[in-house]
């Protein structure tokens, strides 16, 4: 259930907000009533905080600086596979980002793309695909080191994980398209939501969306909102332990 605290600021925000904009308080208290329903019945609960810290600051043996391989080790084998989570543990990794997606079938699959194009020897997207007829595919066919790893086989989930325990390594998976299934397969996972500042209203270079003023005063107004809800309403809705800055983002500040 949500807490008596600051829901209570939030929801009477949200009914004073639409009560100004509809002039109706029985349309302001229903829709109130409604995403207060909505909150407490579809909301993932958070993880304990002392869960989460051991993932989130994990303590390396020597005491050092965690080390994460981007994608496992995939400047020495191809990207999210066995071979990638074996190089990166072979070079002193603590741990490994993993890209996580879905066949057509719903089996987890390490996999960055839509599709299966720039990595495999195949072509199309991942969700079309059939588990079958992915795991036919040579996950190494566009690596530099396609020869040393030809055969190479796009990993599940279940096997990723095996192999991560098996290195003692901890896992950080961004999740592609579905990233509910994680909590609902099991709510003890921590998860994180990553947070991209002015996304409605810039490109990746920061130049504006639109050359309109009042675009760019709208979509600056859709950021702040999101920006906020992030923080209040995302982060309790769905139980995150963490958000996630960008690396290009924040190089660039």
């Amino acid at each position: 259930m949500l807490q008596i605290g600051d829901e209570v600021v939030y929801f009477s925000a949200v009914f004073l907000l639409v009560m100004l904009g509809t002039r109706s308080a029985t349309g302001a208290s229903l829709l109130t009533a409604f995403l207060y329903v909505f909150m407490v019945m579809f909301r993932f609960p958070p993880v304990p905080a002392d869960q989460a810290g051991r993932v989130l600051r994990p303590r390396t043996p020597t005491g050092g600086v965690p080390v994460v391989a981007h994608r496992g080790g995939s400047h020495d084998a191809p990207e999210n596979t066995l071979s990638a989570i074996r190089e990166a543990s072979r070079n002193g990794a603590t741990g490994v980002e993993l890209d996580l997606s879905f066949t057509a079938d719903g089996v987890p699959v390490l996999m960055h793309d839509e599709t299966v194009d720039r990595t495999t020897n195949g072509s199309g997207p991942v969700n079309k695909m059939q588990f079958s007829q992915l795991r036919r595919l040579d996950a190494a066919a566009r690596h530099r080191l396609r020869e040393k790893f030809s055969g190479e086989k796009v990993p599940t989930l279940q096997e990723a994980v095996d192999e991560c325990i098996r290195h003692q390594l901890t896992i950080f998976f961004d999740v592609k398209g579905q990233p509910d299934k994680m909590r609902q397969t099991d709510p003890n996972v921590v998860t994180a939501l990553t947070h991209r500042p002015w996304r409605l209203s810039r490109f990746d270079d920061g130049s504006p969306r639109t050359l309109s003023s009042w675009g760019q005063l709208w979509t600056a107004v859709l950021d702040v909102l999101l920006d906020w809800a992030h923080h209040h309403i995302l982060w309790k809705l769905c139980g995150v332990s963490a958000i996630l800055g960008l690396r290009s983002v924040l190089g660039r500040a």
